[in-house]
Parts: C-alpha cells; structure tokens; sequence
C-alpha cells in the first residue's frame, strides 16, 4: 500500500500525474481506500447523441469557452470496446483542445463496453475524485449508442443531447425516449441545411401535454455560433445532484445502483454459476436462491 498512499498524498497536494494514475486504477477495478472527500460539488454535464453527432468537437468548443472564464474542466469521454477484440480507439480527446501546460483542463478517455448504457465502468468513483480535485465542471460524453441511454441521467446533473439536421421525425425522437432523457437538446451543426427545420420539429415534438418544459438551442461548433448560449442554458437548469437535500428515496437509489454494480462483476467473474445452476435444475426455490447469492455476495 505505500505505493497508493504516495498517489493519494500526490493527489491531495494537485499532482495531476497522481490524479491520473488513480483514475487508472478504478478504471482497472481497483478500489481505492479513504478516497479524498470532495471540497466542493461540481457541475456534471453529460452529452450523448448518435455516432458523428459531434459531440467531441462541440465539448472541445465549450471547453474554450469555459477556460475563457476561469473555470477548471474535466473530460471523461467514453468510447466504444470492440466486443470481439477487446480494443477501443480513444481517439475522441484529439478533437478538443490539447494544451499540456494548461493545468485547468483534464481529459481522459475510457472504454465503454457495450451493455452498459453508454458508459464506462466504475464512472461514479472517476467524478468523485475529479470532484476532489477541485475541477468546476466535469463533462461526460457517452459512446454515442442513441439517444435513448439513461444511464448518465442517473450521474450528472443535466444531459445534453445532441441531434443534427435531417436525423429523423419527432415519431422516432419520441421512440427513443429523447423526452424522458435529455434536460437541453441541441441542434448542433447548425450551419447546415435544415437545421432550422430540425429544431422546428423537435419544438412540435415536445409541445406535448404533460410534458416538461426541454430547452432547444441551436449550436455549430464549426462556426461557433450558439455556443455561448448553450452554456448559458445549461448553467440555467436545475442540478440532479444536490446532496445537502436529497431525499431518503434517492439515497436508497444510489445504494441499489452500487449494488447492481457488484452484481454485475460478481456475474463477470462467474462466482454465481453454481447458484444458477441449482436454481435453472429446479434444486433452490426462488428465495433460496436469492438468499444463496447475497450470501456469496457477501463473501
């Protein structure tokens, strides 16, 4: 442990080498003992959207943006794990700005296997310690699966999605669960044809009753224009995560999706096989079965 102790030390003085090689390690699954509490709570902005949406290039925009007024931004931006090879590009951080001596932008790129709504393992404890290093705004971008991931609604505080011209009808916005998702849609490259058309249907497709009020903002990283608004936005909607008033339910909420975690590497590692077995053949009841794993569980 005197190795971890040392990056944790690194990490409380603002070793960026310390925070990096410990982001390393939960992304391995390592966990991290006495975790570095957070000083402050930072702005978590996750953005999905299809594939070739933009949304590493937009990022890349906002980032200028939000270095302009001094805030510190972090990137963790999930890419797509090959399911035959294992392997992923993690070339999504080359399209935002690279400035090594630059000490208020951090990016790191993970790999995303597929079945995990969009994002990559062990994500909450990676916020966590860019949290705790005082980073102002952390940005999730998601593989680009849909637009129907839920997955980092459950993790940031507002979701931004992005949709360009002519990527569908509001019939299959609708189906893909645009509404129930996104806290911002943007219609991002703007300067090409029919993105007014675009932003219109959207606006029809949640002029609905019953449905809360989306904001849609128009945006081209290409030209820059919206991107100003788009912040402005953004910063305007109402944090998912205020802790100091979280109610009883949504702390029950956070247990139960640490505990589906657990679930699921205790499954990848095969440790219930016997369990299912039994229980497939008939051997375990129901309830003998579910108390079998949490037993297991718990060893």
């Amino acid at each position: 442990m005197p190795e971890l102790d040392a990056l944790l030390d690194g990490f409380r003085k603002g070793d960026r080498l310390a925070l990096s090689k410990l982001l390393s390690r939960v992304a391995n699954g390592d966990r991290i003992p006495n975790l570095p509490a957070a000083a402050k709570f930072s702005r978590i902005i996750a953005f999905t959207g299809s594939g070739g949406v933009g949304k590493s290039t937009l990022i890349g925009k906002l980032i200028e943006l939000l270095r302009g007024q001094q805030l510190k931004v972090a990137v963790l931006a999930c890419d797509p794990q090959s399911p035959l090879s294992g392997g992923a590009l993690l070339g999504d951080r080359f399209r935002m700005p690279s400035r090594p001596e630059d000490d208020g932008v951090f990016i790191r790129s993970l790999a995303a296997l597929s079945g995990r709504g969009a994002l990559a393992e062990h994500l909450p404890t990676m916020v966590h310690l860019l949290e705790a290093f005082s980073f102002d705004v952390v940005i999730i971008e998601t593989v680009g699966a849909g637009q129907g991931d839920t997955a980092a609604s459950e993790l940031a505080d507002v979701v931004v999605l992005l949709l360009q011209p002519e990527t569908g009808d509001d019939l299959q916005w609708e189906k893909a669960g645009v509404l129930e998702v996104a806290d911002v849609i943007a219609i991002h490259k703007a300067d090409l044809p029919g993105a007014e058309q675009t932003a219109a249907q959207v606006r029809a497709a949640l002029d609905l009753p019953g449905l809360r009020p989306i904001p849609v903002v128009s945006v081209s990283a290409k030209t820059g224009a919206g991107v100003k608004e788009l912040w402005t936005t953004i910063s305007a909607c109402n944090r998912r995560r205020d802790r100091q008033a979280e109610s009883h339910r949504e702390l029950v909420r956070l247990v139960m999706a640490s505990v589906a975690r657990r679930f699921d590497e205790a499954l990848k590692g095969e440790k219930l096989n016997g369990i299912v077995d039994d229980w497939q053949a008939g051997r375990l009841t129901d309830e003998e079965a579910s108390a079998a794993v949490l037993k297991a569980l718990g060893r």
